[in-house]
């Protein structure tokens, strides 16, 4: 579409007006897949052959599930291009205190995490990181509203990434009984030997990301089709 239709219709959902260019840059910066070519934007997504497209495998580790309540204490992630591993980002985070719970689940404690960089600090080395690619996750709702909303709060802005969950592409791909990470780790054989630990967790979704896509229909060849699918919209 033109440059004035798209910015008429992102200004109904999230009030951005002002000058056009400006604006698309600001979107581009927050992760949102569009580019320029004769007075048009164009989704990316649309464009985007499923071998070329670069995915961000996320997971994240917190003191609890509300992040206006609580913190992230470590955030591992893994960009991933036609069946590469291309670059990897793993971090603690500094916090005062790591409830004991936390402690016994991921092994992370308060000590492991005293020397780590601040919040804001690792957020905007993540931001730089993801970058424009497909953020993706296992029950990706959580982790990518848990890191929108602290980037929020520091003043970069909520994320506006496209996003896939591994969950509802394995249930539109893979049999199985349950669909949990540490279930499909092992239930798919891939027996990543570390869980509840960000990076590792990571890996995992990509694992189960890389089952599914020897599942997928023939007629999925770019990201927007494989986005669609596991939506369950195509």
């Amino acid at each position: 579409m033109s440059k004035m239709d798209f910015l008429e219709g992102i200004s109904s959902i999230w009030g951005i007006s002002g000058d056009v260019d400006e604006e698309i840059q600001t979107l581009k910066s927050r992760g949102f897949p569009i580019s320029e070519q004769d007075e048009s934007i164009f989704l990316d997504t649309i464009k985007t052959k499923l071998q070329n497209q670069v995915f961000c495998f996320v997971d994240i580790e917190t003191t609890g599930s509300k992040p206006e309540e609580y913190s992230i204490i470590e955030i591992g992630a893994l960009k991933y291009q036609n069946g590469n591993i291309i670059d990897k980002f793993e971090s603690f985070v500094h916090v005062e205190d790591i409830p004991e719970k936390i402690t016994e689940l991921t092994g992370i404690s308060t000590q492991t995490v005293q020397n780590s960089p601040c919040l804001s600090s690792v957020l905007r080395d993540f931001r730089i990181f993801l970058n424009d690619c497909v953020f993706v996750a296992h029950n990706v709702n959580f982790d990518y509203g848990f890191i929108s909303y602290q980037m929020e709060k520091i003043g970069l802005g909520a994320m506006l990434n496209v996003k896939l969950c591994t969950i509802d592409l394995a249930h539109k791909t893979i049999l199985s009984p349950r669909y949990s990470l540490p279930f499909l780790n092992e239930f798919l054989g891939i027996n990543t030997p570390i869980s509840h630990r960000a990076y590792a967790d990571a890996l995992t979704s990509l694992r189960v990301f890389e089952t599914s896509l020897l599942c997928i229909p023939k007629w999925i060849n770019n990201t927007q089709d494989l986005l669609d699918f596991s939506k369950g919209k195509k």
